[in-house]
């Protein structure tokens, strides 16, 4: 049974930047596939980023490409999230989940974080 912990999130003008971490213990990190999901308020949770277990393999939303990067540390058992040039339409809470494949359904990935809250301020 693993145990997500996401945190770096918080408020932010437009144009800035913040960097999500996930630390991942109790399981088998470094066989995990990661994916980071968010949900706005009203709206349905929806795929962000993944990042495959050996890192050569990553998919990101389209809305978020060229602007967010997925990485993790398999030493350290965290995934990242580094989010540039926020807009108010990133804001949501940021979840973190681990599975056994990459894929953008949430359905795919057996375990999840808490979650954090990023306000993109206008």
């Amino acid at each position: 049974q693993a145990q997500l912990v996401e945190s770096g999130g918080g408020l932010v003008q437009a144009g800035g930047s913040l960097r999500l971490s996930c630390a991942v213990s109790g399981g088998a990190f470094s066989y995990y596939a990661m994916g980071w999901f968010r949900q706005a308020p009203g709206k349905e949770r929806e795929f962000v980023a993944a990042i495959n277990w050996n890192t050569d393999r990553t998919a990101y939303t389209d809305s978020v490409k060229g602007r967010f990067t997925i990485s993790r540390d398999n030493a350290k058992s965290t995934v990242y999230l580094q989010m540039n040039n926020l807009s108010p339409e990133d804001t949501a809470v940021y979840y973190c989940s681990a599975g056994f494949r990459i894929d953008t359904e949430g359905s795919s990935y057996r375990y999840w974080g808490q979650g954090t809250q990023v306000i993109v301020s206008s």
